[in-house]
């Protein structure tokens, strides 16, 4: 982990009046590599995986696994899975120096974060949410750094408002709202009550759920009032979104190959998200097509790995159907045909040839 120096400012971000645009926290995909994509295309603050503090407290190898930033990570906000005020004030104390806040995790709703007293439990238990609040605050030294928490609804909505409101005396930086309850997982977000929220309480609130295009961001404000929108899934197709791209251009996966190689990023993890960039494109490939084990980092030093190399030939004749090839030029500078695939069933990434 790498020491950046000074805050960003994130408190101010808020003061200036605009929307901030957000990357949410996303397992195994809201990563560096990821987070230096989307910071290119007008996100203003990333999000990093959700990270389990027991585990990152006790493990060096969970730190160094799980934590990876740069100078240029920021701002930063880190979210922590946490059940008890201690240990998620020593996990921030940790990750103080390297990001500009912390975020508790209480929308999570998977059964193994619920059993474990993690994420969305943590919306019925708003007095134990408030005094992890309060810890964080007042043990991170830094006056400047934030302490968020990120939930989804109640039901009965005054027991949301009334955790909001806990949080709030507590000390909390802003809160983030995902507006739907802990059982919806694709029903309709429920706008309004994340209006309710922001009417209840005076620190910002971001709005999270259903952000697909730019639009999606000035509507829920419109609708909501919320200084913030937060997007997953849209990001995940789309990383230049927020830059008012309707799909995700030809520069932005070329974007992503660059940093890919630059950081070594894992072929599995370049692969996932190389997928849900092209989905709107690729329907005919399913997600176990890229269910597959890792090669290892890329580079341009020609490492060799195993590869499934009829995957990565589906995949190129898919996008060369797709983008113009005036935009391509040399049909061999086909996404990941910069990275070629040979007899010997093996990957290796190549430098790319500009025409």
């Amino acid at each position: 982990m790498k020491t950046c120096n000074g805050n960003s400012g994130i408190m101010d971000m808020f003061e200036k009046g605009k929307v901030l645009k957000i990357c949410a926290p996303m397992v195994r995909y809201s990563k560096l590599a990821f987070r230096s994509l989307v910071r290119k295309y007008d996100c203003d603050i990333c999000f990093t995986p959700m990270i389990v503090a027991a585990d990152f407290i006790r493990s060096v190898k969970a730190r160094d696994s799980e934590f990876t930033t740069n100078e240029r990570d920021r701002p930063l906000i880190v979210q922590f899975a946490a059940h008890d005020a201690q240990t998620l004030t020593d996990a921030a104390c940790v990750v103080a120096p390297f990001s500009d806040g912390v975020d508790l995790n209480c929308g999570c709703p998977q059964r193994w974060a619920m059993s474990a007293g993690y994420g969305a439990c943590l919306i019925n238990k708003p007095e134990l949410v408030k005094d992890m609040v309060r810890h964080v605050r007042n043990q991170v030294e830094n006056p400047d750094y934030t302490t968020s928490i990120k939930i989804r609804i109640h039901k009965d909505l005054r027991r949301t408002v009334d955790l909001c409101q806990k949080a709030e005396s507590a000390g909390v930086s802003w809160i983030t709202v995902h507006g739907r309850t802990a059982e919806e997982r694709h029903q309709a977000v429920h706008y309004d009550a994340i209006k309710t929220i922001k009417d209840s309480i005076s620190v910002p609130v971001i709005a999270n759920g259903d952000i697909k295009y730019l639009r999606d961001v000035e509507s829920t404000h419109q609708l909501t009032g919320v200084d913030g929108v937060m997007a997953a899934r849209g990001l995940l197709t789309n990383p230049a979104m927020f830059a008012g791209y309707e799909d995700t251009p030809l520069e932005c996966i070329w974007d992503w190959v660059d940093i890919a190689i630059e950081q070594g990023t894992p072929f599995t993890c370049f692969h996932h998200h190389l997928i849900y960039m092209l989905e709107r494109f690729v329907g005919s490939l399913t997600r176990d097509d890229v269910a597959m084990d890792g090669c290892g980092p890329l580079s341009l030093c020609g490492d060799w790995s195993p590869c499934p190399p009829l995957y990565t030939i589906h995949l190129c004749q898919e996008v060369a159907e797709y983008f113009p090839a005036e935009d391509l030029g040399l049909h061999e500078k086909v996404l990941v045909q910069s990275f070629y695939h040979d007899d010997h069933n093996t990957y290796r990434s190549l430098p790319r040839c500009c025409p």
